[in-house]
């Protein structure tokens, strides 16, 4: 007798999982979000859908992966620049024109690169500060030693004045 393992995978899911994956991924949305989809559809776990993509199936679909990504971006790409124009048209104050600018945000926000950028900037604008209050303090130290500097050439030259009406 030939039994089926309770877990294995038969075509079906496997085209179910595939077919979820891709959809996700042109929505933009993540691959973990997909598994979880999958999962509630099939009584089986994010993590045992998950496994069953990266193990089995993800390699064999690298190029549909990468149409995805593509179409994925230009779906964004073409939502901003809609965002962009209706941000454009609405008045300044309306809550649409708001919208627009969140929504902006968050896709640069949702950029790795942009995220990296942001936080060196952070980084940048915190070194700038530290280096500025360094300056400070060495200016103020110049100048402390400009009055001393002083101070001792007055004291010097009242010596020397004493010294020459003796």
């Amino acid at each position: 007798m030939n039994k089926r393992r309770q877990d294995s995978w038969t075509s079906d899911e496997d085209r179910l999982l595939i077919e979820t994956v891709l959809t996700y991924i042109r929505e933009g949305k993540t691959q973990l979000e997909a598994f979880k989809a999958v999962g509630e559809k099939l009584s089986r776990t994010a993590a045992a859908c998950g496994f069953r993509w990266n193990k089995m199936l993800r390699q064999q679909y690298a190029e549909e992966i990468e149409a995805a990504k593509k179409e994925s971006h230009k779906q964004k790409t073409k939502e901003r620049k809609n965002a962009n124009e209706t941000a454009r048209q609405q008045p300044a104050d309306s809550i649409e024109h708001a919208i627009a600018i969140l929504r902006e945000y968050k896709d640069r926000k949702a950029n790795p690169e942009i995220e990296h950028l942001e936080r060196k900037i952070g980084q940048l604008e915190e070194e700038n500060r530290r280096l500025k209050e360094l300056l400070n303090r060495y200016n103020e130290a110049w100048c402390e030693m400009q009055n001393i500097w002083h101070w001792t050439k007055k004291q010097d030259d009242q010596v020397f004045q004493k010294e020459n009406t003796d």
